[in-house]
């Protein structure tokens, strides 16, 4: 039986490029929706970002899956007003062009709801829509440091660390998808469609969490937590006998297990370590303590007998590790799509998964530069022969091409 993914008639205008916008259209796309990514004629920038699989991207195939691709002219009149004919059908916009740039083209908000009142507009900027800042460019590092996220991330000797993936970008990408999905269901009960818009900057500020909460409560400025929870002990990374490993001992019972697992449980009444409080303080000579009982065994042996136990415990996986594990597989976290000129593709899958068709989330491989073109311009009525006119003046690319 045929299962209808949650999105499934929205059709969805992806006017973005990068990593932010491309994030949050493909979690549409994941859910269900037809999204139409429109590109200039030479391309998503993302497209020239190494490394590549033979001729593509790794970085463009990471982020656009489940999309159908056309490509415009955005610098012609004509091609403007083709992206605003395919806006009367489309239930979302999303775009992340620098604040200005659509009113520049004529593809503001105003613009577009007066020719479809029904419409979800989404924008993503760096810094916000307005604001002293928001001509800023908007760049995933930039944000990261800028937001704070990145005063609280390293250690004494690394001194400040972005994190290792654009968490700043596809943080926003999320936020952005979940706008979406509300202003949808807003959309039910008024009839109309909504503005909306995130920034790299306010998606990272809206993570700092128990971070941002000491300072705006207590004052405190949190330093850089490097690989320990910042107010929890003993919570972090510790070396065994073979490399490191992860425990959260975070409440009062798991720390008096891990202690009696290592064979310490005269720290459970040791001054030192009485509370929450005082471990914290001690951290250092607790882990000396802790990692030379760690060190008689391996990582393994650790994390089979701490979660026995009922102590959090596990291993850090390099990637290699990660897709071979079989946790992973058993979630179906990696699927496989036909790519036109890969073929066999493996994607890492939607991490959203529904009970009728989990491990099925990935439905079209990232498309060719304007593969869909001719068929996209087709559904919204252009006849083969306008679509072959509208090349020749340069106002569209197809896949022939």
């Amino acid at each position: 039986m045929a299962v209808s993914s949650p999105l499934e008639g929205i059709k969805v205008l992806d006017l973005t490029r990068a990593l932010s916008g491309p994030f949050c259209t493909m979690i549409l796309g994941d859910l269900g929706a037809d999204v139409i990514k429109v590109e200039p004629i030479d391309g998503d920038m993302m497209r020239q970002w190494g490394p590549f699989d033979r001729t593509e991207s790794v970085y463009y195939l990471s982020g656009n899956r489940n999309k159908r691709a056309i490509a415009i002219d955005f610098r012609s009149s004509e091609g403007l007003e083709l992206i605003k004919t395919l806006v009367k059908e489309c239930d979302v916009v999303v775009e992340n062009f620098k604040p200005g740039s659509m009113d520049a083209m004529g593809l503001n908000y105003e613009i577009l709801a007066e020719i479809n009142p029904r419409l979800i507009y989404m924008s993503i900027t760096g810094f916000g829509r307005d604001g002293p800042n928001s001509d800023q460019p908007g760049f995933d590092q930039i944000a990261q440091g800028y937001s704070g996220l990145m005063s609280v991330t390293g250690t004494p000797e690394s001194g400040p660390l972005r994190v290792g993936v654009a968490i700043g970008d596809q943080t926003t990408g999320m936020w952005a998808a979940i706008g979406v999905l509300s202003a949808l269901a807003q959309r039910e009960k008024t009839g109309v469609g909504h503005r909306i818009d995130t920034s790299l900057m306010a998606s990272l500020v809206g993570l700092l969490s128990v971070q941002g909460q000491r300072y705006l409560s207590l004052g405190e400025m949190p330093g850089l937590a490097g690989n320990n929870h910042p107010v929890v002990s003993p919570c972090g990374v510790f070396q065994t006998k073979d490399g490191p490993l992860n425990i959260a001992a975070n409440t009062p019972n798991m720390w008096t297990t891990l202690c009696n697992i290592l064979d310490l449980k005269e720290l459970v009444s040791d001054a030192r370590f009485i509370d929450n409080a005082s471990r914290a303080v001690n951290r250092d000579e607790l882990r000396k303590i802790i990692e030379k009982r760690l060190s008689l065994f391996d990582r393994q042996h650790w994390t089979d007998l701490f979660n026995k136990s009922g102590v959090p415990a596990g291993p850090i996986n390099n990637l290699a590790e990660v897709f071979s594990d079989e946790q992973i597989l058993h979630c179906k976290l990696v699927e496989e799509v036909n790519h036109p000129v890969l073929g066999p593709l493996k994607l890492v899958g939607s991490p959203i998964q529904f009970d009728l068709n989990k491990g099925n989330s990935v439905r079209r491989a990232p498309p060719l530069l304007g593969e869909h073109t001719s068929e996209i311009l087709k559904e919204f009525g252009w006849s083969y022969q306008e679509i072959d006119a509208l090349e020749s003046r340069g106002v569209v690319k197809t896949l022939k091409n």
